[in-house]
């Protein structure tokens, strides 16, 4: 089927030209469906909200996914789908263009040697998308497979690499797109129609790669082996703790003394300093007398700087580390939880069940555990 040829009346002419099968079913299928995972990836991370990161980090993974499979394809697949069928040097692109530009049609009727090179850029992209995305989520968010051994600093890093290489990802995209369609008016064919259909013209002249044969059952065999062990290995590495990450349960004494009037915040949420300034003003606390027991303070006290923003490597710790004693003791005044509630309204803040702005955990459903990861917000929706 692979070959099959289907007659196909010229415009004008008496003459009959023939459709071959180039691109398989799975080729095909791969190029929509990366096509519709790219869009979806750009759209939650540039069009919609954070509460969207986790359906981010499935597509990505799915991105990464299909481009593996598209590798090993691309060594066991049929002729038209194999890398060394298409993939030509500098040399070969130069020579192309330079084609181009003489006005020499010389048509491939496969992939041609610049359209080649699109795709391997398009190909590598998407995988340092992928490892640095997966950077990004270790260290900044502490989660994933490279939560354990990646610093917050790493992963702000790699996060800055993930933003250049999208933007450079949606360049390539763009000229893909547009070389596409000239090359289509170039060679008269929709190129886009032949990659739903996977037929094109047979044409005098074309150049033409050696017939190879399909190794599908291999292939299947293979990048199932490679997910699997994939897989295994993630699942693996996301069991051990995160570096720099809160772990357990918030102290039971301080939970009840301080959560009794408003919520218990994690201690990664100040630095020790302000937790200490707190401590020694509960005699003032906010408009109010909080004054405990010293056989009570005393732990509660040592437990909050024990575990203040300097002990931990959290998005959260690191944004509050940088409150300064001369700051406002309330955490809703740190710049950071400022800038980050800037765009809801006050609207939503008194309304139930918030009530509040320190109500972290009613949008936060993990607050209790310092982590505040995106795909945990869920903001209440204001009835009017």
């Amino acid at each position: 089927m692979e070959h099959q040829t289907i007659p196909l009346a010229a415009q004008g002419s008496g003459t009959s030209l023939q459709r071959v099968r180039v691109w398989d079913r799975f080729v095909r299928a791969f190029h929509w469906s990366l096509v519709g995972a790219m869009a979806v990836a750009f759209a939650t991370s540039l069009l919609l909200p954070k509460e969207w990161a986790l359906i981010h980090v499935i597509d990505g993974t799915a991105c990464v996914a299909l481009v593996a499979a598209r590798l090993v394809w691309g060594w066991l697949g049929p002729e038209y789908a194999r890398f060394a069928a298409f993939v030509r040097g500098p040399a070969a692109v130069i020579a192309h263009l330079r084609d181009i530009a003489a006005g020499r049609v010389h048509r491939h009727r496969g992939h041609n040697p610049l359209g080649a090179a699109m795709i391997v850029a398009l190909l590598a992209g998407v995988v340092v998308l992928g490892v640095t995305g997966t950077a990004t989520l270790g260290g900044t968010l502490k989660s994933g497979p490279l939560a354990f051994a990646l610093s917050f600093a790493t992963g702000s890093a790699a996060r800055e690499v993930h933003e250049l290489v999208a933007y450079a990802v949606l360049g390539l995209i763009a000229a893909h797109v547009a070389g596409a369609i000239f090359e289509s008016r170039r060679t008269r064919e929709n190129l886009a129609l032949s990659m739903v259909t996977g037929l094109k013209e047979a044409r005098s002249g074309d150049e033409v790669p050696a017939a190879v044969p399909a190794h599908a059952v291999l292939a299947a065999i293979l990048s199932v082996t490679l997910f699997a062990a994939s897989g295994f290995a993630v699942a693996t590495l996301m069991k051990r703790p995160a570096l720099g990450a809160p772990v357990g349960a918030l102290d039971a004494s301080y939970k009840k003394e301080c959560g009794d009037c408003h919520i218990a915040y994690h201690p990664s949420l100040l630095p020790s300093a302000q937790w200490t300034a707190l401590m020694d003003g509960l005699a003032r606390h906010f408009g109010e007398n909080a004054t405990l027991p010293a056989a009570t303070a005393a732990p509660i006290r040592s437990y909050l700087t024990a575990n203040a923003a300097e002990t931990f490597d959290t998005l959260a710790a690191n944004a509050f580390r940088r409150v300064s004693a001369t700051d406002p003791l309330r955490i809703t005044a740190a710049p950071f939880w400022q800038r980050t509630h800037d765009e809801i309204s006050d609207a939503v803040f008194k309304a139930k069940p918030v009530k509040s702005k320190g109500n972290c955990a009613a949008c936060h459903s993990d607050a209790a555990t310092g982590m505040f990861r995106p795909w945990n917000i869920d903001i209440p929706e204001v009835v009017k």
